[in-house]
Order: structure tokens, then sequence, then C-alpha cells
């Protein structure tokens, strides 16, 4: 059965979506009749594998485009890319980010993490959702989705901790100035996920395990599907009064 709202013929772009809170959300608007236009950077079998799950689920339409957002051409082209596939977009999530957390980015030293991340969370936030925004703006509508973190405004110890604070913070506050350029075409909300058990949340260590348990209200890790059922509600008609928001979805954490 199709999960409330309909979204049934909604143009959708969801970025770093072959993996965690991006696939589930491409999984989440899927369920509700959206058209999904998977993102990855490496992986093309992957990225198919979740376009596939998608026309599964429920979209009429699912497509998959490739690009390294670290590189401006690269990030340029996947706008205009994704724009002409089905004649503009409804809806543009920007869920990418760089790991440096797990795998080869967790290996490089503080300078090169922060090269990294500014260029791929922020320099391809800000460039590529100007871009899109003044798109959908003369079009008529549209809404944009960002990624930040919860602990962004209330700060975290530790080189992760200063390094997302200065890249997600950035992304926040660029989402405020951004939701008042669009407006009132288009509609520009961030999510702010707190502790969610992504690649890093199932293998951190018992401490980390404890930490983001006692935490939060709610006493669990979040999962993807949290943030995806967010961001499903965010783009769809029923959040139509919501604007220049950062919504935390951390199980009521408060720091």
């Amino acid at each position: 059965m199709r999960s409330s709202p309909d979204l049934s013929g909604l143009r959708c772009m969801v970025l770093g979506s072959t993996s965690g809170i991006g696939r589930a959300t491409a999984f989440a608007l899927a369920s509700s009749g959206a058209d999904v236009i998977i993102h990855g950077r490496r992986s093309r079998d992957a990225a198919e594998s979740v376009a596939a799950e998608c026309l599964r689920l429920g979209s009429a339409r699912s497509a998959v485009l490739m690009a390294d957002l670290a590189a401006r051409d690269a990030g340029d082209q996947l706008v205009q890319d994704a724009w002409n596939l089905w004649d503009g977009l409804d809806a543009w999530l920007h869920l990418a980010g760089a790991d440096t957390l797990t795998g080869p980015g967790a290996s490089l030293d503080f300078d090169a993490k922060l090269d990294l991340l500014w260029a791929v969370d922020v320099v391809s936030t800000l460039r590529l959702c100007r871009q899109v925004g003044a798109l959908m703006k003369q079009q008529g509508h549209g809404t944009i989705l960002t990624m930040g973190w919860d602990q962004a405004e209330t700060g975290m110890e530790g080189d992760s901790g200063e390094l997302f604070a200065a890249t997600k913070g950035a992304i926040m506050c660029l989402t405020r100035s951004l939701s008042l350029s669009l407006a009132p075409e288009v509609r520009v909300n961030c999510l702010a996920p707190g502790w969610i058990k992504t690649s890093w949340g199932e293998q951190a260590s018992d401490e980390w395990q404890a930490r983001a348990v006692s935490e939060a209200p709610l006493a669990r890790w979040g999962t993807p599907d949290d943030v995806a059922q967010v961001a499903r509600f965010l783009v769809s008609p029923a959040a139509k009064f919501l604007t220049g928001q950062i919504v935390r979805i951390n199980g009521g954490a408060i720091r």
C-alpha cells in the first residue's frame, strides 16, 4: 500500500542517494509515488540498484546521474542534466556529503578533511542550490532541502565536532538566506539530524553507542528512515507554509 502523502508525479533529485540517509529518502519518496533521480559518485551499480528499487516501491520513473561534487564543473553539469531529464524538477534534496569518519576519508589529516568537507558539503550546496533555485523560481514553484547537523548550533568537542560545526553550520545559515532569496515561489528547509546510525554508527565504539542513546530523550539511535520521513513531509504539499527552517531530527536531544 502506498504511504501518504501522495507525491505522484513529483519530480525529485536526491543527491547522495546510494547509501544511508539519501538512499532511505529516495525510497520514502518512491513509496509515495514520486519520480526519483538517484545521484552517486563512485558506484553506478549501487545507484542503478537504488533506482530499480524505487521503481518497485512506486516510482513511475527513476534514473541515475553520476557526479563528483568536489568538481565544480561536474556539479554544474549535474544541475543541467537533472533539470533537462524530465523538463524541470519539483524538489532538489541536497543530502550528499563527504565521509571523513569512515573509509579512506577517516585517514586524512585535519586540513585535508576540511578541504574535502568544504568543497563537497558547503561549496556544492551553495552553488548547486542557487542554480537549481533560480530555475525553480523561473518555473514558478519548487522546494529545496539541505543537510545540516543538530550539534552545529550547540557544539561538540574534538576535531570532527569542529569540522562539522563549521561546515554544517554554514549550510544551515545558507538555508535561511536562500529561503529569503527564493521566496515566495521556492521553499528551502534544512534537515539537522542528530545521532543517526549510518555506516559510522554501525561500527562506533561502546562508548559512542552509549553516548548516542543517553543524549536522546527517546533513548535510541535515530535511523536513516527517521530522517527520510521528515524529508518526505518537507517536500510534500503538507509543508507548504514551511520555509527557512532548521528541522532537528535527534530524538529530542537538547545540548
